[in-house]
């Protein structure tokens, strides 16, 4: 069923605008999100180290207990952990995969990184934000024996809104970095600081930001999640589509 999922509010979870805000839908990238922000409550408590250099591979253990999986680099956007991953022994920071995962929407580097921060941390940042039990992130990227056990990631608009205000100011600062810019950023007047995270896969186009006005814009700081499922809708028109909405949630803001 055709879907066109939008919350729009303050950082202090305030409802501006709403639509279908609660319906679920399936992740795609977006739950890079809370895997580095996980990462981040980890090296604050000393848990992790995120210069710590992990060994590049592209093998994982799947949820499925007993399974293994193996990663395809063309389903991926990130060729520089690809390269690392085709040299033996070559190894790189937590801190560099976080940063490719959320900026490059690198699926290589979120399960290395997942590897390193546990699918329990993860739950518990969805947890402490005040996620549903709507919006799970419950196994890595192309987890194909979880797949085929039907297992998945899925998230809700108004969820996701919640895990946006409770973003370490760490992981902010990389999605102003953001490489996929042609959704909610295009929808936004030129100057606006735009903080924001894409997912997309087959008929699903997303898109999510912290959204800071200039102070001559003027107005508070606002998430803005959008997530829509289209049957027959091209990736382009999917971000044009966005976009708008973007536009129109400027226009609704307080």
């Amino acid at each position: 069923m055709d879907l066109v999922a939008v919350w729009l509010g303050a950082l202090d979870g305030t409802t501006w605008w709403e639509q279908d805000a609660d319906e679920p839908a399936y992740s795609a990238s977006l739950m890079k999100l809370p895997i580095a922000t996980a990462a981040q409550r980890r090296h604050e408590r000393g848990e992790i180290d995120l210069d710590a250099e992990v060994l590049v591979h592209d093998d994982f253990d799947s949820v499925v207990a007993g399974r293994r999986y193996v990663l395809d680099r063309d389903d991926d956007q990130d060729d520089a952990t690809w390269d690392e991953a085709a040299t033996q022994d070559s190894r790189t920071t937590l801190r560099e995969l976080r940063r490719r995962a959320l900026v490059m929407s690198g699926n290589l580097a979120t399960n290395l990184l997942l590897e390193a921060v546990g699918i329990d941390e993860v739950t518990s940042v969805l947890s402490e934000a005040g996620c549903s039990d709507r919006t799970q992130v419950v196994r890595g990227i192309d987890d194909s024996p979880a797949q085929r056990a039907g297992i998945s990631n899925v998230v809700t608009a108004r969820d996701l809104g919640g895990l946006l205000a409770h973003t370490p100011s760490a992981v902010e600062e990389i999605l102003l970095d953001q490489h996929y810019r042609d959704a909610i950023p295009a929808g936004l007047p030129a100057g606006t600081t735009i903080a924001n995270k894409t997912g997309w896969i087959d008929d699903h186009t997303h898109d999510m930001a912290i959204v800071r006005p200039s102070a001559g814009q003027g107005g508070q700081p606002f998430a803005l999640v959008v997530l829509t499922r289209l049957a027959g809708v091209s990736y382009d028109d999917g971000n044009r589509r966005i976009a708008d909405l973007a536009a129109q949630a400027w226009e609704r803001r307080r």
